[in-house]
């Protein structure tokens, strides 16, 4: 996978990655955090508690899907988590470092996994958080609200309607 100007390539998590997917986490929540009236101590006690709890119910939930670092010229930028499934691809989470968004990296993986879905003539599905910016990416790279609740919309590209 790779683009014009930076090769992307995607590995398996490792054990030692660790630190390096809380951060990546954390990062997506940074907006959200600041407000609320925590010292730094207790805000990374939360998050890594948000954190365990989120991991925990990806493994149980998708315990088949693949579970990735995205790379970038062979530094680490972000996670991908995605299920292929036989009816569907499913993109159970996908996130960037805050330098690394808006660049091109996310679009072009996602891009990626579309004409891998295709290729088999499946859907890829997603939710995403309303507020979260990337939901407009998602609508520019051919993906529809399919349904929504008060916090996520539920997306999907089809290759049918492309």
């Amino acid at each position: 996978m790779s683009s014009d100007t930076t090769h992307i390539a995607l590995r398996p998590v490792e054990p030692g990655d660790a630190p390096f997917l809380f951060e990546v986490y954390a990062s997506t929540r940074s907006d959200e955090m600041a407000f609320f009236p925590l010292d730094e101590t207790q805000r990374e006690a939360f998050l890594k508690m948000q954190y365990n709890a989120q991991q925990a119910s990806y493994k149980m939930q998708y315990p088949n899907a693949d579970h990735q670092i995205i790379l970038v010229d062979d530094r680490q930028v972000g996670r991908l988590i995605l299920n292929r499934g036989d009816q569907e691809f499913l993109l159970v989470d996908i996130a960037l470092l805050p330098q690394y968004r808006s660049c091109g990296t996310g679009a072009s993986l996602i891009k990626d996994i579309c004409a891998e879905a295709a290729g088999k003539g499946l859907p890829v599905r997603l939710q995403v958080l309303r507020s979260n910016r990337a939901a407009l990416l998602y609508e520019r790279l051919g993906f529809y609200v399919t349904g929504e609740n008060q916090v996520h919309f539920q997306m999907e590209w089809h290759p049918n309607r492309q």
